[in-house]
């Protein structure tokens, strides 16, 4: 950055004050040596300063031109700021070297190593291809395959199909003719129409209609009666259990006791388990059943243990009642005929 010298003169009667101020003659100065010269300059003519050139005139003509140097200065500055902003912005959108434009972008180092560094990257991506397509040939390949043997799987299950079909109708049509159809029930009355029911599928629920009326129920009915009856047994079994160990409960008793919930906690885990297969082929979500507790059943059982005792015993008093009533009434009888005999005597 060059500076220029700026000369102020000022004639005061026939005196000449040539100051050059502001700007030493040397090029590249900086801020602070603009300063120091204003300083120095001060020294000499600044009222307070003591000096024998002091002037308040010609400090003030200083000072002047020392602000004058300062906003050159920050104009020169603001424009080389924006100048170098304009460069780098110009630098951001230059174009990359044009060594780095080819190849794909691929390797690093000379012209020359990314050239055989493309060409091996090249032939690891013409095996890849050859790979892939190898592979979706062999894919497609099994597809078909597999597509052809389920068409040869279908059409023999069509053909057994159709056989069997053919063999039902053909006994249909000799049972007719012999005459095993004329005395059936229904013969010559319509159909009696199915039952309705809005929650289930019309189709599923004439099917099971008809699988019901031959003697055939779906395998989760079967699998809820089963559970059904195994629940009902187990509840029996324990009460006839706790029923034979009966009162008062020793140690032995207590110990044998034990080993009877043990096995019903064992027996509700597997009757448990048989719920969860129900729930999974149940048609119908509300029909759908809830675990068993082994402690609710074990305090069930007891309760009821409880309550047969209490009717042991009202059985009991009722029966010594009555026997007493018995007495008393045989009592009467014979006390009656003695007296009757008496009399008649």
């Amino acid at each position: 950055m060059k500076w220029l010298c700026v000369i102020l003169t000022k004639k005061i009667g026939c005196h000449l004050w040539a100051l050059s101020a502001m700007i030493p003659k040397k090029e590249g100065c900086s801020l602070d040596d603009v300063r120091n010269s204003f300083r120095n300059l001060a020294k000499q003519y600044h009222p307070d300063s003591g000096s024998i050139t002091a002037d308040s005139a010609t400090f003030v003509q200083v000072e002047e031109a020392y602000r004058t140097v300062l906003s050159d200065v920050a104009k020169k500055m603001k424009s080389s700021e924006s100048e170098d902003e304009e460069e780098t912005k110009f630098k951001s959108k230059a174009p990359q070297h044009r060594q780095y434009l080819s190849f794909e972008g691929v390797g690093f180092g000379t012209p020359r190593q990314r050239e055989r560094q493309y060409m091996q990257f090249r032939v690891d991506r013409a095996a890849e291809q050859v790979m892939e397509y190898r592979k979706q040939k062999l894919e497609s390949q099994y597809a078909m395959n597999t597509m052809i043997a389920k068409d040869i799987r279908q059409s023999k299950k069509v053909k057994i199909t159709q056989a069997i079909d053919r063999l039902v109708e053909d006994l249909i049509q000799e049972s007719m003719a012999k005459g095993d159809f004329d005395n059936l029930s229904g013969k010559g009355k319509p159909l009696q129409k199915f039952s309705y029911c809005p929650h289930i599928d019309p189709m599923t629920h004439n099917l099971n209609r008809i699988l019901i009326d031959n003697g055939y129920q779906p395998e989760w009915i079967l699998m809820q009666k089963e559970i059904r009856e195994t629940i009902e047994e187990l509840r029996k079994n324990i009460v006839a259990s706790r029923n034979k160990l009966g009162e008062p409960m020793t140690p032995c008793r207590q110990k044998q006791w034990s080993e009877i919930c043990e096995q019903l906690i064992e027996d509700i885990k597997k009757l448990n388990k048989r719920i969860n297969d129900f729930n999974l082929i149940v048609p119908i979500l509300n029909r759908q059943m809830v675990h068993f507790n082994a402690d609710k059943e074990i305090a069930r059982a007891q309760k009821a243990y409880e309550i047969l005792m209490e009717k042991t015993k009202t059985i009991d008093v009722d029966a010594k009642e009555n026997e007493q009533e018995k007495v008393e009434m045989f009592r009467l009888k014979s006390s009656f005929l003695k007296w009757i005999n008496l009399m008649l005597k």
